[in-house]
């Protein structure tokens, strides 16, 4: 015959419906390998991909010691990392409440909508500013006020390139100016289309 339980017991029974904390460290991890993979993609190193993927999912500050110990990368990557994320303001440097401890501790954005827009904000400024600013100078390059057709048509397309760049670059800052702008943007995009269709 079985034991009868109380509610005390089973109140303070661990749940087999909670994930354990190795299940937490796999999921974590999955995600830490996705997001460095996407950043690659996208043109950003590896590590600073997963040490911004550690400290997002995380969840709160760490140390450069505790990155290094979960991603197994050195010190010098961390540092050069953490200065890269910390120039592209996505993470931001905290420090303990405990006076005794000296370390400098990290925090990545926790709003996943601030978030977007830090990282759109940082690509607009490296790599979107730079091609309106280089498409201007692709025009032909003639003081005349006269053409020819194929000038003319090359010209044609260099200016349809620099309006479409420039509207989606108002947008950009339109949308932005309010701090829940994207936010609300995307939500009233979303119903436009979902009724289109």
């Amino acid at each position: 015959m079985k034991p009868s339980t109380t509610s005390t017991d089973r109140a303070t029974a661990p749940s087999s419906d909670l994930p354990s904390v190795d299940e937490i460290r796999a999921a974590q991890d999955r995600f830490i390998e996705f997001w460095g993979e996407m950043g690659t993609r996208w043109g950003v190193q590896r590590s600073v991909a997963e040490v911004h993927a550690l400290l997002f999912i995380a969840g709160e500050p760490l140390s450069a010691e505790e990155i290094m110990e979960r991603l197994s990368i050195s010190r010098g990557s961390v540092s050069t990392t953490l200065k890269q994320l910390d120039e592209w303001e996505l993470v931001q440097r905290v420090r303990s409440k405990d006076r005794a401890d000296r370390r400098e501790y990290h925090q990545a954005e926790q709003d996943v909508w601030k978030l977007f827009y830090t990282i759109l904000r940082a690509r607009k400024r490296r790599e979107f500013d730079p091609l309106i600013e280089e498409l201007g100078g692709c025009r032909v390059a003639q003081k005349s006020s006269r053409k020819t057709d194929r000038q003319k048509q090359h010209d044609q397309k260099i200016d349809e390139l620099l309006e479409l760049c420039r509207f989606f670059d108002g947008l950009a800052n339109t949308i932005s100016k309010s701090g829940k702008g994207i936010e609300r943007a995307s939500k009233i995009l979303a119903r436009v289309l979902g009724s289109s269709r």
